[in-house]
């Protein structure tokens, strides 16, 4: 299995858009897409907003999406062209509990695409996407914790500005390859050859 990581600074930045992009982009990968949300201490399983909404009787759960007409994330997955799309709700710090079930489910795929900081605690992927809005000052800690791993920056709109940021390292957002995007497309060739170097593989369009 070879594994594209997408994270981002905070929620609902275009992290979705950006993994739907590179499955439309680069089709003939035939991704597996998986959508990562953690629930617990008040947070919603679905949207990350502050309300209560998780399954109670299990420590996280993993579905597989089948509609590609729907409007949920892992419905966008599908309808970009993705050959299967999960969706893995868990609870907080339950993670590596789930990673076997995980594991065991993608054993059979080729390129896998995930959207998650805080898989980087337990897996290396050939590339970590670091999705970033200049406009939005919250960064989680899944997110300072794994930006020094970052391979690449992709800001959505203009390009990164330390002084959003003032207490990370700037020297860290200086030092990464830089791939901004735009909506509504989120593409950005040169970001398609990049993952598809990382990935030890060239297409042809």
């Amino acid at each position: 299995m070879k594994l594209i990581v997408v994270g981002g600074h905070t929620r609902n930045i275009g992290k979705t858009s950006v993994m739907a992009g590179l499955i439309r982009d680069l089709k003939s990968f035939a991704w597996t897409a998986v959508k990562i949300t953690k629930y617990g201490h008040g947070i919603c399983s679905r949207d990350g907003e502050p309300r209560e909404c998780a399954p109670t009787e299990h420590d996280f759960v993993l579905a597989e999406e089948a509609d590609p007409r729907g409007r949920a994330d892992t419905c966008r997955f599908l309808g970009a062209g993705a050959r299967r799309s999960l969706w893995l709700r868990v609870r907080e710090g339950q993670l590596a509990a789930a990673l076997p079930t995980l594991s065991q489910t993608l054993s059979d795929d080729e390129h896998v695409i995930i959207e998650s900081n805080s898989i980087l605690g337990f897996l290396k992927p050939a590339a970590y996407l670091v999705v970033l809005d200049r406009a939005r000052r919250d960064f989680k800690t899944s997110a300072r914790q794994f930006l020094g791993r970052a391979d690449a920056l992709v800001p959505v709109g203009a390009g990164p500005d330390v002084r959003t940021w003032p207490d990370l390292d700037s020297g860290i957002l200086r030092r990464k390859r830089v791939f901004p995007v735009s909506p509504p497309s989120y593409a950005n060739p040169e970001l398609c050859l990049f993952v598809q170097q990382r990935l030890g593989r060239t297409i042809l369009q």
